[in-house]
């Protein structure tokens, strides 16, 4: 991974920073697997939009739009509606660390599944640098009296799994499509397979029209946390490894807290500022960056 590459890891996390407190705030009135629906519609629409204004299509092939529907189911429905639906149960503090071992399961499908992509000791050690340093950033939230059950502790773990075998398979069939086209597809799929089970799950047409405190929430979800996150997101996935895109699980939650600092006012201890310099120690690590700085 270059130096470039890890400023655009870097834009990635602040797109994606807020999204558990957004997350948080609106699953309080809009029903998880309807959030998460409404979540990746709305990006899907905006990112087909822009597709189309550039004078592009999305493919038609069958074997193309199965990897958008596998993507989509591992990437967006599942682990969304496993995170808004954990969230209800499981403290946001704790949601973060747990969503930090989405390196090791990556690594772990990585190494099997992509030949270039071996374990080695430098993505290991890296990955073990940043997870302490992920404890050591939110871990005093958790234990000032953060809340969980057994069920949504599970949920959210199953939804690092999935974000591992996305980030894996998305390496190894949609990489090299053009712009726009394989987030657009990821998102559609992902919007239609949703979109029957918040019906029939939770009646989503008759829910009374949620404040303007949930609804600015979503939309900062649809627009900025997926839409444009996921054109970065592709933009890295090109030229970087699964195992270094899955390091973005690491430095989400540096940006979130920093959000609940300059607009909330919160308070954060000195562990929470040696944990971002381990998690940026960690990722620098295994993404190689330390080491090419220092070779030049």
């Amino acid at each position: 991974m270059t130096f470039r590459n890890f400023l655009w890891l870097m834009l990635l996390a602040v797109l994606w920073g807020p999204s558990f407190l957004f997350i948080k705030v609106a699953v309080q009135e809009i029903p998880p697997i309807t959030l998460a629906n409404l979540r990746v519609g709305i990006a899907a629409l905006i990112l087909y939009v822009i597709l189309r204004a550039k004078g592009r299509k999305l493919p038609r092939s069958r074997e193309m739009w199965r990897h958008f529907i596998t993507a989509g189911f591992f990437a967006n429905a599942l682990p969304f509606a496993l995170f808004s639906w954990g969230e209800i149960y499981v403290d946001s503090a704790l949601a973060s660390i747990l969503n930090g071992t989405t390196p090791l399961f990556t690594i772990i499908f990585a190494h099997f599944f992509i030949p270039e992509d071996r374990i080695t000791p430098p993505k290991l050690l890296g990955t073990f640098i940043g997870f302490i340093g992920l404890v050591l950033l939110v871990g005093p939230s958790f234990l000032q009296g953060a809340e969980a059950t057994f069920w949504g502790l599970l949920a959210i773990i199953a939804a690092a799994v999935c974000y591992g075998i996305s980030i894996v398979y998305i390496k190894i069939y949609m990489a090299t499509l053009p712009p726009f086209v394989a987030p657009t597809g990821q998102l559609l799929t992902a919007t239609l397979i949703l979109l029957p089970l918040s019906i029939l799950v939770e009646n989503s047409f008759v829910m009374p029209l949620p404040s303007w405190q949930a609804t600015s929430s979503l939309l900062a979800l649809a627009v900025f946390g997926t839409a444009i996150a996921f054109i970065v997101y592709y933009h890295i996935v090109d030229s970087s490894s699964a195992t270094h895109l899955s390091m973005i699980t690491y430095l989400v939650p540096i940006f979130g807290i920093f959000l609940g600092v300059v607009f909330l006012n919160e308070k954060i201890g000195w562990t929470a500022y040696i944990g971002c310099l381990f998690i940026l120690l960690g990722v620098m690590v295994a993404n190689g960056v330390l080491k090419r700085i220092y070779s030049q």
